[in-house]
């Protein structure tokens, strides 16, 4: 473990055998003090000198608290330029809402059984906290997809879930855990939250089940994503005392990780230490990707206090701390940490290795990834069949068209819709648009009916090569099959419209999408939009585009500011109250961020205005 915060911490170590360590942050001053054993973390945005004495409280215990101040409740401190630059990366992956909004959570985690792209390491949905309703979700076999139950349920879209369940009853139908759990299954894996929520309400309302820990974890998590964070911890204080467990606030935890309020985060996590709850690594991973996101200097601190609490890092830990290495074009610290990793004897697994392999390629070490690219497959690919969804993509990138094809035709003789997403993909990286169409084709030949997700995958190629023309073919086919168009499909033709030059037509699309309510865009969608506005030096639009992520839900973070002082830049336009907004929502003005406030600063002095002066 200690090799391990080594290799994770991006200050020197200093030791942390008693006493008190000071790491500087974003925004504050994160500091971690032993008195008497007891290991305490204060945080504030105070000078050292200023900074309140700390005693030793014989309530303590062994906990660990972490205490947020001033501005430390807003989630968007990158600490560094390299941070900022990778943010629209794991774009698909942010949905953050605000406590108060009622906007469906669209997270795109790599461990769903539907997205085949390696995006940021996620745990999976259902190790949140056991969500689904009954065991025999994890049973369910994977060629057993839908339900009778379900299909009544997405049939009926104008009618509530209640009706439909009231009428299944009324005419006779089994309604048996089996079924609903099943139902829960497939409403869940599409991301029809508002529709689970509705059937676990049934449920319950009508006595069909009694409900556990498990139960009642899975209402909570739905709540969060359909309703936010405040319904959520609402319903919290409804539940049972007997359940209210660890189980009920590692999710709500992790809601808050997934939204990005680092402020009712902690509180959370220090609630669970008030409670006396067992604290497992479940919950110090979600504190590892919540401080991934917005201030990576902190991450050493975590896995110290899990040194400290003698918690074991387990296969995510360390997947997270490889793929923030890697974000960081730390190589070499990537390696150490897969090294430490394999001397504890844990062996990556195959999502591991597909994270490294796409560092190494986004590195330029072209020779590592391909040796990566060999262990995946194993030496035979039928035993390791599911790491082609990996594979194709990365030698896509690797402009390794023969090995791309040598793939392909091993899967396509009995294709998997994963695989074939993947070649899409693959394909359009190597521009060989007609391959791509040719596996686009024969997913539609092989499937009755695609899903906005694999119609998308296309039209981000058509977007990248601003095929335009194509790109509208597409969409108009989408919609004469009955395919619901979502923030992927939203994503995709913002992007088309804008590489075709037509910003003004991807910024109503945009707008269009947005009042629709039910979901919101991608942050990608709308940082595309805005950054080129500030290419042009339109401040009006690029504000525009920052208010509107604002009223969406997306906490303010240095990317977005970024792009909006790059406006101003390429206006030639002074930029008054930049700072200030800045320090409202907690934000530290890195070295990039810096420098472009300089260049718009309205009252710096020059030589000039010396002399005028």
């Amino acid at each position: 473990m200690l090799a391990l915060r080594r290799a994770c911490n991006p200050l020197k170590f200093r030791g942390f055998s008693g006493g008190t360590s000071r790491a500087c942050c974003a925004k504050s001053e994160i500091v971690f003090s032993y008195v008497e054993g007891k290991a305490m973390v204060f945080e504030s945005p105070q000078p050292v000198s200023e900074r309140p004495r700390f005693y030793h409280s014989t309530n303590i215990g062994s906990k660990f608290y972490l205490e947020k101040r001033g501005f430390a409740s807003q989630a968007g401190s990158e600490s560094s330029e390299s941070d900022d630059d990778l943010e629209e990366e794991f774009s698909e992956l942010e949905t953050p809402l605000s406590a108060n909004e009622s906007v469906v959570n669209v997270d795109h985690l790599i461990s769903d059984d539907d997205i085949n792209d390696i995006g940021e390491p996620s745990q999976n949905a259902l190790e949140l906290s056991d969500n689904e309703t009954d065991q025999a979700e994890k049973k369910l076999p994977r060629k057993k997809a839908t339900s009778e139950l379900f299909k009544a349920i997405i049939s009926a879209p104008g009618v509530s879930v209640h009706s439909v369940l009231d009428k299944w009853v009324a005419e006779g139908k089994d309604l048996d855990q089996f079924e609903i759990s099943n139902a829960m299954f497939n409403l869940r894996k599409r991301r029809l939250f508002g529709r689970a929520l509705q059937l676990s309400e049934w449920v319950e309302a009508n006595k069909r089940k009694d409900f556990g820990e498990r139960d009642y974890a899975s209402r909570l998590d739905l709540i969060a994503k359909v309703r936010g964070l405040h319904k959520a911890e609402v319903y919290i204080e409804k539940i049972p005392k007997s359940f209210k467990g660890e189980m009920i606030y590692r999710t709500l935890l992790a809601n808050c990780v997934a939204v990005y309020d680092v402020k009712k985060a902690v509180e959370v996590f220090n609630k669970m230490k008030d409670l006396e709850l067992p604290i497992t690594i479940f919950s110090y991973n979600q504190l590892l990707l919540l401080y991934k996101r917005h201030d990576k200097k902190k991450i050493a601190d975590v896995l110290l206090l899990m040194e400290k609490e003698n918690v074991k890092p387990s296969l995510f830990t360390y997947m997270l701390l490889i793929d923030t290495k890697g974000q960081s074009n730390d190589i070499a610290g990537m390696d150490q940490i897969a090294e430490t990793m394999k001397a504890e004897g844990i062996e990556p697994d195959i999502k591991t290795q597909a994270i490294m392999a796409r560092h190494y390629v986004s590195g330029g070490l072209k020779e590592k990834a391909e040796i990566v690219l060999k262990e995946m497959e194993g030496g035979n690919l039928d035993e390791h069949r599911w790491a082609c969804q990996f594979m194709l993509p990365l030698y896509g990138s690797l402009g390794k068209a023969d090995e791309v094809s040598r793939l392909w035709n091993f899967c396509k003789k009995s294709p998997r819709l994963d695989e074939c997403v993947a070649a899409i993909e693959a394909w359009g990286q190597l521009k060989n648009i007609p391959e791509a169409e040719a596996v686009f084709e024969l997913m539609s030949k092989t499937w009755k009916k695609l899903s906005s997700k694999h119609y998308s995958t296309l039209l981000k190629v058509y977007a990248n090569h601003k095929m335009l023309s194509k790109g509208k073919d597409l969409i108009k086919q989408m919609g004469d099959s009955g395919c619901r168009i979502g923030p992927l499909t939203w994503d995709a033709l913002v992007k088309l419209y804008v590489e075709a030059g037509e910003v003004e037509k991807a910024d109503s699309i945009l707008n269009k999408a947005a009042q629709q309510n039910q979901m919101k865009p991608m942050f990608s969608s709308y940082m595309i939009v805005m950054e080129k506005y500030a290419k042009k030096g339109d401040i009006h639009n690029a504000e525009k585009m920052f208010h509107r992520m604002r009223q969406a839900g997306y906490q303010a973070r240095s990317k977005q500011f970024q792009t909006l002082i790059q406006a101003y830049v390429n206006a030639k336009a002074p930029c008054y109250g930049m700072r200030e907004r800045l320090k409202a929502d907690g934000l530290f003005a890195n070295k990039a961020v810096a420098a472009q406030l300089a260049q718009v600063d309205a009252f710096k002095r020059t030589v000039v205005s010396d002399l005028l002066d």
